[in-house]
Order: C-alpha cells, then sequence, then structure tokens
C-alpha cells in the first residue's frame, strides 16, 4: 500500500512537469542579420585604418600629448571602467550560486508551553537527570553550521553566470567605444581650436588693411574725392571686423576649455603650433571592406554582446516554468541546558532534507518575465542590426565627404587667390578713379569672407579624416 501511494506521487509530479512544459509560451525569434554590403562603393581593399593605433593615426605631438591626458584622467572614462567592475562582481555572485552555500548559526532562547499539550505532556514526563524534572521554562541552546544548494537541472543558474560574462565583455566594449569617441572629439576639437587660431589671424591682418583704406578715404574726403558717405561706410566695416576679432576670441576660449574639460582639468591654456595649420595634409583613409566593422567598432560588438546575453536571459526566463531541486543540511549540538550543550550523541542534531518545487497556477508572474526576456531580446536584435547600418552609413558618409571637401579646397584656394590679388587691383582702380568706394569695400570683405572659408574647409578636412577613422572603429586600441 505504502509502495503504491508513492508511485501515485511519482505520478502526479510527473504530470505537473508535462504540464509546465506544456504550457511554456513560445515567442518567434527574429534572427539577426549580419549580411553588409561587399564595399562603401569605392575600390575594395582589405587594408583598414580602423585597425591603426592612434598614436600612429595621429602624427602631432601636442594633439597625442593631450589624448595621453585625457585617457588618464576624463571622468566620463573613468565611469565606465567602474561599470566593468561591477560587471565583474556580477559575474562573482553569479557563480556563487552554483555553489553550495555554508553558514554557521549560534542561538539562545526559551520557551513556555502548556502543560496538558503533547509538547508540555512529552515534557513532564522525560527523566533526564535523575530527582529532577524539566523546569517549565525550557531554555534551547544551540550552534551548528547549515548548508543549502539548489541543484541547476536545468542550466538556469549555469545560463545566467554566461549572461554576466556576456555583459561584462558588454562593458569592455563599451569602455572602447568611449575611447574611441574621446579620442575622436579631442582630434576634432584640437583642429578646430587650431582653425579659428588662424581665422583670427587673418581678422586681424583684415582690420590692419581696413584700417588703412579707412585713412586713405579720410585723405579722400579731404580732397573732395569722396563724400562723408564712402568714410563712414569704411568705419562701419572697420568695427564689424574688430567685433568679429572678439566673437573668435570667445570661440578659442570655449575651444580650449571644452577641451580641458575632455582632459578633467580646470581651464589652461592648451599648448598647440598655431604656424602650420595650412599646411597640414590630411592623412590618407583605408576603408577596407564593411564586413570588418563587425570586429572593429566597439559600439557593433557590445550590441553583439548585449544580443548574446538577452538570449541567455530567455533561457534563465524559461527554466523558471520547471521545478527546482533543493538540499538542505544542518549539523550541530542543542540542549536546554549548557552543560550538556557538548554531550555526543545526546545533544547532537542533524538534519537532511531535499525538496522540489516548482509552478502549477497561476504562473502569470513568470510569464510576463519570460515574455519581457523575449521582447528585450528582439530590442538587442534591432539595435544590433541598427549598429551595424548606422556603421556603415557613417563611413560611407565620411568617404564622400572627404572626396566632395578636397575638391571643394581647391576651389576655395583658387576663389581666394583670386581675391587677393583683386583687392590690389581694386585700390588702384580707386586711385586712379577708375573704380568707386564701394568696389574696394565689397572687393576687401569678398576676400575676407573667402580666407575665413578656406580656413573652414581645412578644419572639415580634418575633421572629416578624423569622423572616418572613428567610423571605421579605429582610436580605441
Amino acid at each position: 500500500m505504502f509502495k503504491k501511494n508513492i508511485y501515485k506521487g511519482l505520478g502526479f509530479v510527473l504530470i505537473c512537469l508535462a504540464y509546465t512544459a506544456c504550457k511554456v509560451p513560445q515567442v518567434a525569434q527574429r534572427i539577426e542579420n549580419k549580411n553588409v554590403p561587399g564595399s562603401y562603393n569605392t575600390s575594395v581593399d582589405t587594408l583598414s585604418s580602423g585597425k591603426v593605433q592612434w598614436r600612429q593615426f595621429f602624427t602631432d605631438p601636442n594633439l597625442v600629448s593631450l589624448i595621453d591626458t585625457a585617457l588618464k584622467n576624463n571622468q566620463e572614462l573613468n565611469i565606465t571602467l567602474q561599470e566593468i567592475e561591477i560587471a565583474k562582481n556580477e559575474i562573482r555572485a553569479r557563480k556563487g550560486e552554483l555553489l553550495p552555500s555554508v553558514g554557521y548559526r549560534v542561538g539562545a532562547g526559551f520557551e513556555k508551553v502548556g502543560r496538558y499539550t503533547s509538547s508540555g505532556a512529552g515534557d513532564a514526563s522525560t527523566d533526564i537527570t535523575p530527582g529532577k524534572e524539566v523546569p517549565d521554562v525550557l531554555p534551547d541552546y544551540q550552534f551548528g553550521l547549515q548548508a543549502n544548494w539548489e541543484a541547476d537541472i536545468w542550466h538556469k543558474l549555469r545560463n545566467a553566470k554566461k549572461a554576466a560574462l556576456t555583459r561584462y565583455l558588454s562593458t569592455v566594449e563599451g569602455k572602447n567605444f568611449v575611447v574611441t569617441n574621446l579620442v575622436a572629439e579631442i582630434a576634432n576639437t584640437y583642429y578646430e581650436l587650431l582653425a579659428q587660431d588662424n581665422q583670427l589671424e587673418i581678422v586681424k591682418k583684415n582690420i590692419a588693411l581696413q584700417s588703412n583704406a579707412l585713412e586713405l578715404m579720410k585723405i579722400q574726403k579731404q580732397a573732395t574725392r569722396v563724400t562723408e558717405l564712402a568714410v563712414r561706410k569704411f568705419e562701419a566695416e572697420v568695427l564689424s571686423s574688430k567685433s568679429l576679432e572678439f566673437d573668435i576670441q570667445q570661440q578659442i576660449t570655449e575651444s580650449e576649455n571644452k577641451i580641458n574639460f575632455l582632459l578633467g582639468r580646470y581651464p589652461q591654456p592648451i599648448v598647440r603650433d598655431k604656424t602650420s595649420f595650412t599646411d597640414l595634409v590630411p592623412p590618407t583613409i583605408q576603408a577596407g571592406i564593411p564586413a570588418q566593422l563587425l570586429a572593429n567598432r566597439p559600439d557593433i560588438k557590445q550590441a553583439e554582446y548585449d544580443l548574446a546575453a538577452s538570449k541567455l536571459d530567455v533561457k534563465v526566463a524559461k527554466a523558471q516554468f520547471y521545478p527546482s531541486l533543493g538540499i538542505s543540511a544542518t549539523l550541530g549540538y542543542q540542549a536546554f541546558n549548557p552543560s550538556y550543550l557538548l554531550r555526543t550523541p545526546e545533544s547532537l542534531a542533524y538534519s537532511l532534507a531535499g525538496d522540489l518545487a516548482g509552478p502549477l497556477i497561476n504562473k502569470n508572474a513568470i510569464k510576463a518575465e519570460y515574455l519581457t526576456a523575449n521582447a528585450k531580446q528582439l530590442q538587442a536584435v534591432f539595435n544590433y542590426e541598427k549598429s551595424i547600418l548606422n556603421g556603415y552609413m557613417e563611413v560611407a558618409n565620411q568617404l564622400s565627404n572627404i572626396s566632395n571637401l578636397q575638391k571643394s579646397y581647391d576651389l576655395k584656394y583658387k576663389q581666394v587667390q583670386a581675391l587677393t590679388q583683386s583687392i590690389d587691383i581694386a585700390n588702384d582702380l580707386f586711385k586712379s578713379t577708375r573704380a568707386d568706394y564701394f568696389e574696394v569695400l565689397m572687393t576687401q570683405r569678398d576676400a575676407l569672407q573667402s580666407k575665413l572659408e578656406l580656413i573652414e574647409t581645412k578644419k572639415q578636412q580634418l575633421n572629416a579624416v578624423v569622423n572616418v577613422y572613428h567610423a571605421l572603429g579605429g582610436g580605441w586600441n
């Protein structure tokens, strides 16, 4: 009869297991797309500048020194490094869940039970010491070890540990992405600062030129060759250029402070060579093939690790539907009198128990967690696909930008040469009364604008090279 009841109990457990397994909700999974075009619509070359170390890519010693300082002091980077430490601790916690937990327990207390209860009657009839009755208020002293362990039947704990490890690798790639962004931002701001220095120098030279023209207008007015209107026009132009000078000085201050902020320090002058900006030649970029983005770009690798972790999270959530097997054990001593506490085997107490527990009815919370894990997995898939698409677009846009900026720079350089020559021509024509003051004024204004635009285009060229280097995944290694 006893065996028959055992078989009935086992049969009921198996039915519960089968029911639980059949009721696990199924969510359609989307397979991520790793297919990328074979090229960037340019010549195919397997060499990628994204693999070049930033120390080799940037040759300006002042810029290299700034980047070195930023990699040590930047607050955002240091915050990311702490996220890596947090992820390491998460791995340690998940690993600990796989092992038995052993602890100690020391306790003391007392209890008064009613005499006419089963416990009270049993205590009253107990004769431990001849001639002495068990006291009504019964103390209780105990100490010993306790152990608990969950058997990882469905790999729930193992998958949780793997997910934590994968997220740790994701945080490492996140740190690399922060480094890539930091290097690119410092380089771009540095080139902007050099461009502003050169624009300021051009404006100062132009102010001197305009001041000379203003003095000429005053002399011409005294000779009644021009009116007061011409003098006022040239005076207004000088004032406009001086106002522009202060605007550029403010931009320089802000650029310097931006670099200092990225370097994690308070405002101070940025060491730089202001004279060689126009002679800078942008480094040659090797785009490589788009498939290399999957290995070079930290944000794509981070998205891939996040996707792998989300898959493991789904497995962990799915395992919640199945029963868990827990084993617990205790070993120690327990007695109502301290003098009896270490008597063996009378005061020796131990236990060993195993329990199998699982959900049967009203599993809405577990279902919700499982569906949430599936939704997050789909989010990770879309984010991974978006990262690949975004990386390809960034490289393609910057490669096109480099080509177009080079053509634009060549044309603007010729424009500057032509307008610079036209200033002398306009002045000569004005002296010979073959041109009026307005033509001289407009020629000077156009020449200034073209020189500023030439500097701006040079800066955009250098920024485009930095951006494509960043888009290819360079700068973190």
